[in-house]
């Protein structure tokens, strides 16, 4: 009998961690996941999205597709969203599905589908209360959120993100109690 696939859909959104997306990705099929990676439209400006595609083996997502094509990547059993920005938490909380990204972990959410995310804010933004009450209402429908992101050192490579980092999503995630084994 073989063992059900794992496709991880690694959402990134723009912030610093963003660009280390690629490390992310080879993390995590270290762990044995087929990774996609599907990006918000800003947070494609700053990454090189062939070699993302090279690095994961499937196209980078970062918008709808038209009517009546194919979907190009397989369907998810699980979603890794780092980074993830205020932006997108307060907006797939409230349930906005206005991008492709917002879409797909709205979608996630509806199906039970494994979530860890890595938040990536200011302190400004996480003193916002929208946060505060977003950040419960993804926790209570199992969301794993992990501590808020904070540069520590702005001279280290990719704004301060690192494989330590990666790893404490990837571990957070193999923890989830739906998680395809």
């Amino acid at each position: 009998m073989t063992s059900p696939q794992r496709v991880l859909y690694h959402v990134v959104c723009a912030a610093p961690p963003a660009l280390a997306a690629a490390d992310f990705v080879a993390q995590a099929q270290q762990g044995g996941w087929d990774v996609c990676v599907v990006t918000t439209s800003r947070a494609a400006v700053w990454l090189d999205l062939p070699a993302l595609a090279a690095v994961s083996g499937h196209p980078v997502r970062t918008d709808y597709k038209l009517p009546g094509q194919p979907d190009v990547l397989p369907p998810p059993t699980a979603f890794a969203v780092v980074p993830a920005t205020f932006n997108t938490i307060n907006k797939w909380a409230a349930g906005i599905a206005d991008t492709l990204v917002l879409g797909l972990l709205t979608e996630a959410l509806g199906l039970g589908l494994p979530a860890v995310v890595a938040p990536c804010l200011t302190a400004a933004q996480a003193a916002h209360p929208a946060y505060a009450t977003s950040c419960q209402t993804l926790r209570s429908a199992g969301v794993r959120l992990l501590d808020r992101w904070t540069p520590q050192d702005a001279d280290r490579v990719s704004g301060g993100w690192d494989g330590a980092d990666s790893q404490r999503a990837l571990q957070e995630l193999e923890r989830h109690p739906h998680l395809v084994r």
